[in-house]
């Protein structure tokens, strides 16, 4: 008997019957030999974390443009902190933790530089939009691996297909956006429960906000410090899911009407906040004037990405869409500089 089979009978001893089954997963969209070793969604979790696209992450932002403080969040932190709250929701409810965390190291891969930004200037670049749930699934389905795609699970593709919320609903009312899996309804809630705390979290590191404006009634229900706003999510979580009567996800309404009005909040005054939004603008600037020179000059294109040019309009569209997603905000202000900044003749005077 392999590992990984011994691995997939311990779940079925251990985990509630409401759990995803690593032995019971829909499969991959292209036939794959069986790890020896991992099980199926223990092994996606592996290739999302191994991924250049997950690396990237350290240099992507959260809410502050390449801060310069040690200590303020980048879009791989909120991804690690994420993980971790819905690994804790998962353990405590005997779900499967390797499929929560494979969806929740996933979920953000397709996010662009600069944030929201960024994903305003690509989406006025593609006729049909952009958004980067989507772009995240692309990312794993198609452009990691030289174009092969990890080649992952439909259970994890899924939950990262469905995390994102927007300004809607968390659970309740989601209707068909809500994932298929319970493991991707924690990933949900967690990604939600970790961007409202650690962005407030950072705006008042920043000094964006100020301890006094912050809503007190809010406060009074989520907790006064970071640690305490993310106790008492997971808790809520916990006593509103019976799992045994009720297989879905639950958070009460009180918790969960909270953490949308701190959203609304930080919308209102982090996301939109002049001292952080019109640096943004300067981003948009940069990459809206990337897209126009890449469209007009498909040559310079190709010799900064490597990629052939296609013929095709839209095929040709749709790579610069995907080379400029990739990218971290650092190295699209340096292809910026090096494409529109003179640089200085390399005339070394002895």
């Amino acid at each position: 008997m392999h590992i990984r089979q011994m691995l997939e009978k311990q779940e079925h001893r251990e985990l509630h019957p409401a759990a995803a089954f690593s032995d019971q997963s829909k499969g991959r969209a292209r036939p794959a030999r069986p790890c020896s070793v991992r099980p199926a969604f223990q092994h996606d979790r592996d290739k999302i974390l191994h991924s250049k696209s997950f690396r990237r992450l350290l240099h992507k932002t959260q809410v502050f443009l390449s801060p310069r403080g040690d200590h303020f969040r980048t879009r791989m932190t909120h991804t690690l902190e994420v993980s971790q709250i819905a690994r804790t929701l998962a353990r405590a409810l005997r779900l499967n933790e390797s499929l929560t965390e494979a969806i929740a190291l996933g979920h953000d891969l397709g996010h662009t530089p600069f944030g929201h930004a960024g994903e305003d200037a690509l989406r006025r670049l593609m006729p049909e939009g952009f958004r980067h749930v989507a772009q995240s699934v692309r990312v794993v389905e198609v452009l990691e691996r030289d174009g092969r795609g990890l080649n992952l699970t439909h259970e994890v593709i899924d939950g990262i297909a469905k995390h994102s919320k927007g300004r809607g609903k968390i659970l309740q009312g989601a209707g068909a956006r809500l994932p298929a899996t319970l493991e991707g309804q924690l990933v949900r809630v967690a990604d939600i429960v970790a961007y409202v705390n650690h962005d407030l979290d950072d705006a008042l590191r920043g000094r964006v906000l100020k301890p006094a404006h912050v809503p007190q009634d809010l406060l009074a229900v989520l907790g006064r410090s970071h640690s305490q706003r993310i106790s008492r999510a997971v808790k809520d979580v916990l006593g509103h899911t019976d799992l045994d009567n009720d297989p879905r996800i639950r958070i009460g309404a009180e918790m969960e009407e909270a953490i949308r009005k701190m959203r609304d909040y930080l919308w209102d005054n982090v996301y939109e906040n002049p001292a952080v939004h019109d640096e943004f603008m300067k981003c948009y600037k940069m990459l809206e004037d990337l897209v126009r020179l890449f469209l007009e000059k498909p040559a310079v294109f190709q010799s900064v990405s490597g990629q052939a040019i296609s013929t095709d309009p839209e095929i040709q569209r749709r790579s610069i869409c995907d080379f400029l997603a990739g990218m971290t905000d650092r190295y699209a202000i340096r292809l910026f500089n090096s494409l529109f900044v003179p640089q200085p003749w390399p005339i070394s005077i002895d």
